[in-house]
């Protein structure tokens, strides 16, 4: 398999994890997400499944990578914006995280999964010191890395 290929697998995995890393803190740790939260758990989600696109059907590689990058970036700005603005709001209600999730329907569609039930300044949490939005921050970056390999790679 090409190596780009394998990249995108990788991504994939990645994203994938995420997620069900964010869905254990959630439901076994008990520690409910705010609208930023779950707007980052739909970008890993799309990533992951054009990252699996992209992996499974050659024609697509580049396409795929290229998409995963633009919302990698996205996923750098939107966990940003989490840490450096929304985490000191009192709440997260009307920011384009919260308007964007409750008009999609995702949130009522799979509560499990996207439902808002803590404020940004509530969901504010640290994992070995570090908030949780900066782990995020910091997988995107990763993922927009990767991305841009995969992308500019002549396999």
């Amino acid at each position: 398999m090409e190596q780009s290929r394998r990249l995108l697998w990788l991504i994939a995995l990645l994203c994938f994890g995420a997620v069900g890393a964010a869905l254990v803190s959630q439901h076994v740790f008990d520690m409910p997400p705010c609208a930023w939260c779950v707007f980052q758990r739909l970008l890993y989600l799309v990533i992951g499944v054009l990252a699996l696109l992209g992996a499974n059907i050659r024609a697509l590689t580049r396409l795929c990578a290229t998409l995963g990058l633009l919302l990698s970036a996205g996923g750098i700005a939107a966990a940003w914006y989490q840490y450096d603005v929304a985490a000191h709001m009192f709440s997260c209600d009307m920011t384009f995280a919260d308007q964007f999730m409750s008009a999609s329907g995702l949130d009522g569609a799979a509560p499990w999964l996207f439902g808002i039930y803590a404020s940004c300044m509530d969901a504010m949490v640290e994992i070995l010191g570090v908030e949780y939005a900066l782990w995020s921050l910091a997988l995107f970056a990763i993922l927009l890395v990767m991305n841009l390999i995969a992308m500019l790679r002549r396999d």
